[in-house]
């Protein structure tokens, strides 16, 4: 059975079951810092099993794509040393909230397993929670399983609790048992059940897990019983493929192994058993994906986890004995093989092939001088690689010290880590600069849900329903302090999407909070952030909320514009620019875009012209919530960065149609005026475009015109004449610029003849050390060459000070380079003021920075000749 069917039955079976099928969500988590990159199929889901968001249906199920390969979930260092390991895979999941328990999942998951997918019913066994009975006696008494392939696990984790088959998703919080159910690939393959000295073998397989959140744990560790149970399980395709396409590996699985023969091609590899075509085949799909999810490459967070992936696969590929670019050109059979799953990345894969590329050119260079000096050191010492040399390989050469561990590992040898990391403090300590300045602490909510009225209104009155002073909830506020204030009602729109939070006043008789911004507590909860200038303010007030209208209105224009000059680069510039990034603000429109290429002066006036002619043609903007799939056939775009429910919000304005919860302008002609005020590249195949609008454009046209108005009473001309005029001054001071040249050419000469008889004889050649008063470093040369010729055969050392710094020239003639060299001479008296040079042997430059020892570095070239003559 093909991948590909396998993720079709999959969802049409739970379809049938009342599940509403729900689109894989991003790899990067909507509005969740507790995760550097979605690991689960769950992750989606985390606010709907909390209860801090909705959905309108109690039954879902997804093919969700994972990545793990960062953070607390890593499974990097693994990939191409085992079976089952990947950085990126698919999870199968179906998923209750509050509906169906246990009974009817483990239902559901023998039925698909051994009618849909009809495994072999002898090669299942099952796991439990100790404790249990319940999830025990559905699978003996009602399910059929014989009681000796169904394996009660304690907690052997050594706390209560601490169990295999007992999940947590934190410390305190929504919890409960788990079922495991493992495949038997046979007695030929070594391994025991679970719970058995040998169940890390591979003969036992978990397929899936279906885990029972069926308790709420406290602080001091006691379980209460949850009052809407769910269910959430995770079934791994790669691994359930290998069961149903009857082999002992995920590598060996349709999919892998075409992706293993495009690695084969692009490496010119022959073995495809070779454990770097596992990696290179593994690390293209989290590569790719990540960046269709709108992750660049970079030096944080799970901008770094891509790179390192990325380089991990590059060495796995010279490793094979390529050292040229060839990891971008899989983009193209990864879209082959799952282009049809997710045709984000079939749009996406020329875009990503680029990133790819321009990534692997960056990093050649690097790669190949690093596997060179770590050959080198393993030469002198084969045991292994101490920690200062590979903080020498990564500071001076950049190479990655996870890649220098990796090779470490394949040589089984030992890598010095604690040496590295302490080699890496003391860097960071003698280079530190400070921190990073943070908002305030994450706040414990647990109360309603606030309603936003802010698409229509600037002031509501509202009532407190909850306080927070340094991150704790508090009753009250006083004069003075600062905090966060939740409530029932709010006009305030919160930070999302790249639209800052609104600022603002909220009043209740003498007390006045300002609000500097706002932002999410929860998905459906705004905190409003800021310091209560006046009074106090307690939970339960009624208050006035009052939004700054004049930044709301600035905010807003800009913002709108985005959606404008989206579709306008589109238009100009193609079909592949996509958003990877904004920042709205009332001063400002940013936004980061796909292109490989900057903008030209002509299509940037295109773009604001088209934005300019939907302004002049004051469209009315309109918004309308629809299913997801309905958005998409309605033909508006997704924008990176914003996490979509399954209705969304869609924003017409003019031509555009995008995905959009944030706050518009009501027609198009409110935007005012558009202007770009800048271009430019932040990273491979991403620009930036800064552009303002209103009151902002208004202000940057006009302060432009007060500028070329003083440019041209400066050139006694007037604007339109401007060009004309700067071209006639630009001839002229070329003009001048040829005259002063012939003029300290004259003077060089004059000083030449006059310094040549300053000579010294030297056992035959002429030795001259001279400074030339105001000479540039043309005037120097051209100098030297008339000195030179006049004296025949000579060491000569010319030197001039303009600014505080020494110029530096040495000239030797061709007779005598054999003993006195030009660049050894000329290095000689740069020491001497502050600097070094060298150079050919017949002619040598050099600068310095401390002019006081320049007489005396003259002084001494004399000697410094009749040494080595």
């Amino acid at each position: 059975m093909k991948s590909s069917e396998i993720r079709d039955k999959f969802l049409k079976f739970f379809e049938s079951k009342g599940h509403t099928i729900v689109r894989s969500s991003s790899l990067v988590p909507g509005n969740d810092p507790t995760l550097l990159l979605t690991n689960s199929g769950m992750v989606q889901f985390k606010d709907v099993f909390t209860g801090t968001d909705s959905r309108p249906y109690t039954r879902a199920t997804s093919v969700q794509r994972c990545v793990r390969a960062g953070g607390k979930h890593n499974d990097l260092e693994n990939v191409g040393y085992t079976a089952r390991h990947h950085t990126f895979f698919e999870m199968l999941g179906n998923f209750s909230f509050g509906d169906y328990f246990k009974r009817d999942a483990i239902s559901y998951a023998w039925e698909l397993l051994t009618k849909v997918y009809q495994l072999p019913v002898d090669k299942l066994t099952v796991t439990v929670y100790q404790e249990d009975d319940e999830a025990y006696d559905i699978w003996a008494n009602e399910v059929g399983v014989p009681k000796e392939r169904i394996i009660r696990i304690g907690d052997n984790k050594g706390a209560r609790y601490a169990s295999d088959n007992f999940w947590q998703m934190a410390d305190t919080g929504p919890c409960g048992p788990c079922t495991e159910i493992f495949y038997d690939h046979g007695a030929d393959i070594w391994g025991g059940p679970p719970g058995s000295p040998e169940e890390d073998g591979d003969r036992f397989i978990e397929i899936w897990n279906l885990v029972f959140m069926q308790f709420n744990r406290d602080e001091q560790g006691v379980l209460h019983k949850l009052p809407k149970q769910s269910v959430d399980t995770g079934m791994g395709m790669e691994r359930l493929a290998a069961v149903l396409q009857h082999v002992h590996s995920n590598y060996e699985i349709d999919l892998f192994q075409n992706l293993i023969k495009a690695a084969a091609r692009e490496t010119g590899a022959t073995d495809l058993e070779n454990k770097s075509l596992r990696v290179i085949a593994d690390h293209i799909r989290s590569a790719a994906f990540m960046i269709v999810d709108g992750v660049i490459p970079g030096s944080e967070g799970r901008a770094y986890v891509l790179r390192r992936i990325i380089r991990r696969a590059l060495r796995h590929g010279h490793k094979l004995g390529q050292t040229k670019p060839f990891f971008y050109k899989l983009v193209a059979d990864l879209a082959i093989e799952m282009g049809a799953a997710y045709p984000e990345l079939e749009e996406a894969k020329d875009n990503v092939a680029k990133m790819l590329k321009a990534e692997e050119e960056r990093f050649g260079e690097t790669l190949e001088t690093g596997m060179k000096v770590l050959e080198a050191q393993l030469a002198k010492d084969a045991t292994g690689i101490d920690g200062a040399t590979a903080f020498t390989l990564y500071e001076t050469y950049g190479f990655p010290p996870d890649l220098t561990a990796d090779i470490c590992r394949e040589r089984d040898i030992k890598f010095d880590q604690e040496g590295y990391d302490a080699a890496l403090k003391e860097s960071q300590e003698l280079s530190r600069k400070g921190g990073k300045s943070v908002k305030d602490a994450k706040v414990e909510y647990s109360g309603e849900k606030n309603k936003f009225v802010g698409y229509d209104s600037l002031n509501h009155s509202s009532k407190v329903i909850a306080l927070y002073s340094a991150g704790s909830p508090v009753q009250e506020l006083t004069a003075g302090q600062s905090g966060i204030v939740v409530l029932d009602t709010t006009p305030f729109y919160a930070e999302s999407g790249g639209q800052v939070g609104d600022q603002g006043v909220i009043a209740s008789g003498a007390a006045q909070f300002d609000v500097s911004d706002t932002l999410k507590i929860q998905a459906d909860v705004f905190g409003h952030h800021g310091v209560l200038a006046s009074g106090a303010l307690k939970v339960g007030d009624a208050v006035s909320a009052t939004v700054d209208q004049a930044k709301r209105g600035r905010t807003v224009r800009n913002h709108s514009a985005t959606h404008l000059m989206h579709k306008a680069l589109r238009e100009v510039l193609g079909s592949h620019v996509a958003q990877k990034g904004s920042l709205v603000d009332p001063d400002k429109a940013r936004f980061d875009f796909s292109h490989n290429a900057p903008m030209t002066a002509e299509q940037i006036a295109q773009v604001e012209a088209i934005v300019n002619q939907e302004i002049l043609e004051n469209h009315a903007t309109q918004s309308h919530n629809m299913s997801f799939d309905d958005a998409v056939k309605h033909g508006a775009m997704a924008l990176f960065g914003e996490k979509y429910g399954d209705e969304v919000r869609v924003m017409d304005i003019g031509s555009s149609k995008e995905l959009c919860g944030g706050v518009h302008v009501n027609r198009t002609g409110d935007i005012g005026l558009f202007k770009i005020v800048s271009e430019g590249g932040v990273a491979a195949g991403i620009r930036r475009v800064e552009a303002v609008t209103g009151e902002g454009a208004l202000a940057l046209v006009q302060g432009m015109a007060r500028k070329l108005n003083e440019a041209a009473a400066a050139l006694k001309s007037n604007p339109e004449e401007l060009t004309v005029k700067i071209g006639a001054v630009q001839d002229q001071v070329k003009s001048l610029e040829k005259e002063l040249a012939a003029l300290k050419s004259k003077l060089a000469a004059g000083q030449g003849d006059e310094l040549a008889g300053q000579a010294v004889d030297i056992k035959g050649i002429k030795v001259l050390a001279a400074t030339l008063e105001g000479a540039d470093v043309t005037a120097l040369r051209e100098t030297m060459d008339k000195l030179k010729d006049k004296l025949k055969t000579a060491a000569i050392v010319l030197a001039s000070v303009n600014d505080g710094k020494v110029s530096l020239i040495a000239g030797v003639t061709a007779d005598s380079t054999s003993k006195v060299k030009a660049g050894e001479l000329v290095n000689f008296v740069a020491q001497q003021v502050g600097g070094k040079g060298g150079g050919r042997p017949d002619m040598a430059q050099a600068g310095g920075t401390d002019p006081s020892g320049l007489a005396g570095a003259l002084a001494g070239v004399s000697a410094w000749v009749g040494e080595r003559v």
